[in-house]
């Protein structure tokens, strides 16, 4: 016990507990509340990210809208001008306009068309005579109101305006990580800003201006945004903004980089944006993988003067230097609070070990009193405060306890032979008042349960009398006739007979007493010998083989039917136990008990077993297994007249492995 003690001393020191106190706050409290400002830092550092870059993505939107805005402002102010109207009534004249208009204006198409959708002029004498009058924006300025969008033209239509619109339009995909699988081998799709505006022609005729910009590989268009959102030193060193038109999910316009000197068309979106974006028409603003690398994204839907989603405006700036930096932010904060530790930590060890060195004297001397060194003592200490006192009233305690100590072992002496004495007297009479508990329990058990049998066995005696009276009253009236029931008849005698013996066990058990025979001394293998033709039917009807080993040379002090009524009983139950046959054993010998002389008689089957359970509960009366046939009273009974002779019956079982009964009595006197 005292080395256990002194073994865990060192970790429950008081020292270390203060230790541990002075060096929590520390230790534990100042990481974790480091921990929780960086955590917050962290999510405030992540949010301005993405506020920066919705800022961008306004920034973006606002010149795609200006786009937008002056290209329609740009179709209007042309088809409204007085040089318009002037060169109206001359095809040639309208034609030569159109061309210095589109130059100046920086358009990548313009035409005039009919009322009917046929074509009056265009900038280009390859354009188609007829032309798509379904957009939206045409249908509005055919209507009288002018109208600007933008829409998607497949590879004819602009073929139609201009093959150099067709060919600048055309881009080969690019197999893209995270893209959404397609069979697609090239887009060949435009994305149009698209403006028309109503006007009047020679002698009054109405017709439509139409002008646009093709937005596919409009380098232009797209560096203008990313000059405009990130400007130069906008961003921290390392870092670096990019500007992405979507056509669909594929770039038709940016200036990411595949690989150096080479921009990303053709590339697709991941899947992930694809989905939130043109699939919810949500505006994506999260970290997001562009190409080669990860992004702070910002992505919006752009929709058709339709109102269909068909592509994406996208602006975003490198990860890996925010990324980095707030990597060297944590790892400066973490160094330096080590470095702070490592230099507090040795400072507070010194400073607690010359406070606790005479706690430390004291506790050694209490380790070598448990050990038993009543004469170990702390011996004078520098320390005058509450510590050297409590080392000085230690071996003042010490030197009393050892005196104390000399006067108990003297008196625990006398006491431990006082209380050995005691404790054999109670020892003794203990066993006695268990024994005398017992019988008088089962006395009163007894006595109640044959009250009760008694009146039970008179109430089923007398009508069985008078059935077994009517039956014969019954046979001699029907007479000859009695032939053709006598199954039935049979079987009435048999279950009558039946209850006759069931009362005749309770009033056997429960007055064991008024049944008792004649006790004289006899030989048990002979009683078992007499009892086998009793049951010889039985067995040969279960093909059951019987080994009998009889070397009992002492006699017992019974009455010979009641020992045969026990084997008998433990018989039957074994061959009740193995109703598809098997193996019995019955066998008489000579066996002491302590001090006592007697004979055992065992009887072993080869039958399905018992639970422990059930083997515990064999010998209470009415417990039994066999429930259409048993009474419950058969061991109960066996075991009554065996203690009443002074022996004893016990039983070993398991499940599947048989079960063995054990009898023993004294040897008669």
């Amino acid at each position: 016990m005292a080395d256990r003690i002194s073994a865990i001393r060192p970790a429950r020191s008081v020292r270390y507990r203060l230790l541990a106190i002075a060096l929590l706050p520390m230790l534990v409290i100042l990481p974790l509340l480091l921990g929780v400002t960086v955590y917050r830092w962290n999510e405030k550092f992540d949010a301005a990210l993405i506020s920066k870059v919705n800022g961008d993505l306004t920034i973006a939107h606002q010149y795609l809208a200006h786009i937008l805005d002056n290209t329609g402002e740009h179709v209007t102010a042309l088809g409204g001008s007085v040089r318009f109207q002037e060169a109206a009534d001359d095809v040639a004249g309208l034609q030569s306009l159109l061309k210095e208009a589109r130059a100046r204006l920086e358009l990548d198409f313009l035409y005039v068309i009919d009322l009917n959708g046929v074509l009056v002029t265009s900038v280009t004498d390859r354009t188609a005579g007829s032309l798509r009058t379904d957009w939206p924006v045409i249908r509005d300025a055919l209507s009288g109101r002018p109208s600007t969008g933008i829409d998607i033209f497949d590879n004819t239509d602009l073929e139609n305006l201009s093959a150099d619109l067709a060919v600048r339009a055309r881009l080969p995909l690019v197999s893209t990580p995270n893209a959404v699988p397609t069979e697609r081998l090239e887009e060949t799709r435009g994305m149009v800003v698209q403006s028309a505006t109503p006007v009047t022609l020679a002698e009054g005729r109405g017709a439509v201006l139409v002008g646009g910009i093709l937005l596919n590989q409009n380098l232009v268009f797209i560096d203008t945004i990313n000059d405009l959102v990130y400007r130069e030193a906008s961003l921290p060193e390392g870092s670096q903004g990019t500007a992405t038109l979507f056509l669909d999910d594929v770039r038709i316009s940016t200036n990411v980089r595949l690989f150096e000197g080479r921009r990303a068309l053709g590339t697709r979106v991941s899947a992930a944006v694809r989905s939130a974006v043109l699939g919810d028409g949500r505006t994506w603003l999260d970290s997001a993988f562009v190409v080669n690398d990860w992004y702070i994204s910002a992505y919006e839907p752009i929709t058709d003067s339709h109102g269909k989603r068909v592509g994406m405006l996208y602006v975003g700036f490198l990860e890996a230097p925010f990324t980095a930096a707030k990597r060297q932010t944590v790892l400066t904060i973490l160094l330096a609070f080590l470095a702070i530790t490592a230099a507090s930590v040795p400072i507070f060890l010194r400073w607690a070990r010359g406070i606790f060195k005479p706690l430390e004297r004291v506790d050694a001397t209490i380790a070598k009193v448990e050990s038993g060194n009543l004469g170990a003592r702390t011996g004078p200490v520098d320390s005058q405060d509450e510590i050297g006192r409590v080392a000085t009233h230690l071996d003042i305690l010490l030197d009393q306890l050892e005196r104390s100590d000399r006067q108990l072992r003297r008196w625990n002496e006398e006491l431990n032979a006082r209380v050995d004495e005691r404790t054999r007297e109670l020892k003794l009479a203990n066993r006695q008042l268990e024994a005398t508990t017992k019988q008088l329990i089962m006395s009163e058990k007894l006595a109640a349960i044959g009250e009760i049998t008694a009146g039970v066995a008179h109430e089923i005696n007398n009508p069985i009398a008078v059935m077994q009276g009517n039956l014969e009253v019954i046979r001699s009236v029907v007479g000859d006739r009695a032939e053709q029931a006598r199954v039935e008849f049979q079987l009435l005698d048999e279950q009558i007979q039946r209850i006759s013996q069931i009362v005749t066990k309770l009033l056997q058990f429960a007055k064991p007493e008024e049944f008792a025979g004649f006790i004289d001394r006899h030989a048990p293998g002979l009683a078992v010998a007499d009892c086998l033709p009793l049951v010889q039917h039985l067995l040969a009807r279960a093909a059951i083989e019987v080994q009998l080993e009889n070397t009992a040379e002492r006699l017992v002090l019974m009455n010979r039917t009641e020992l045969q009524q026990v084997i008998v009983n433990l018989v039957v139950n074994a061959i009740h136990a193995m109703p598809d046959g098997g193996r019995l054993a019955i066998e008489t010998r000579d066996s002491d008990r302590g001090e006592r002389r007697g004979v055992e008689i065992v009887v072993s089957d080869s039958g399905v077993g018992m639970d422990p359970d059930v083997a515990a509960k064999v010998f209470d009366p009415f417990f039994t297994t066999k429930r259409q046939e048993g009474t419950g009273l058969g061991l109960s009974i066996s075991q009554t007249l065996v203690t009443r002779q002074g022996g004893a019956i016990s039983v070993t079982s398991h499940p599947g492995k048989g079960a063995t009964f054990v009898v023993w009595l004294p040897e008669a006197e």
